[in-house]
């Protein structure tokens, strides 16, 4: 016959255990919440007051015509390129959001178009319609950097084509660049899930929107 406290010592580390799980899956539920459109308007597009413009950061003629170059690309940038937007972006309003894909895949998985569709809302917006928008793909530290450099641009241009094909973004303005895992987001984890990331940067207004 089991000792009573035998018994109550099993009954708590079950409890334990069932707490555990509970709080994990709620643990990554909550860091996998869909970031809404609004906020990626207002992260894009930081709001602005008594309809004045937002400043946009200087730049100079030639760093203007590349951002213009963007337009209409129908290929992911390449490395020079990616490292031009790498640069300018740092000046640039963007945001990290968690798209889904399976392991070493670039199909767009159906956990994935929740946050896409969010995107494709913010996208449609009178703040960013004539921006130029650049997708940029983000792996982890696995693997080596050629085979993660074509995953991220794989990924970056299925997120491109989703926005494109399923939500009738118009492609004008959209870029697509892999970064590999050049940039991890969380540098000491390098192996860390939020290293896995599709970043949107809004490089502003093109010139033609200008006119």
């Amino acid at each position: 016959m089991a000792h009573p406290l035998s018994k109550a010592a099993s009954r708590l580390a079950s409890s334990l255990i069932v707490g555990g799980l509970i709080w994990s899956a709620t643990s990554m539920a909550a860091s996998a919440q869909t970031v809404s459109a609004d906020k990626i308007i207002n992260t894009l597009a930081p709001p602005v007051t008594r309809s004045l413009t937002a400043p946009e950061p200087a730049v100079s003629d030639s760093d203007r015509a590349f951002i213009d170059s963007l337009r209409h690309r129908t290929r992911s940038l390449s490395l020079e390129e990616g490292d031009h937007v790498a640069a300018l972006a740092k000046e640039r309003p963007k945001i990290n959001l968690e798209i889904y894909f399976d392991y070493n895949s670039a199909t767009i998985t159906p956990k994935a178009e929740p946050q896409l569709n969010e995107l494709g809302d913010a996208l449609r917006s009178s703040r960013l319609e004539n921006s130029v928008v650049v997708l940029s793909g983000h792996t982890d530290a696995k693997g080596g950097d050629e085979y993660n450099q074509q995953l991220s641009q794989r990924r970056a241009e299925a997120v491109k084509k989703y926005l494109v094909e399923k939500l009738k973004i118009s492609a004008d303005n959209l870029s697509s660049a892999g970064y590999g895992k050049r940039d991890l987001k969380n540098k000491a984890d390098p192996f860390a899930a939020e290293n896995r990331r599709v970043e949107i940067v809004n490089m502003g207004a093109t010139n033609q929107a200008s006119r």
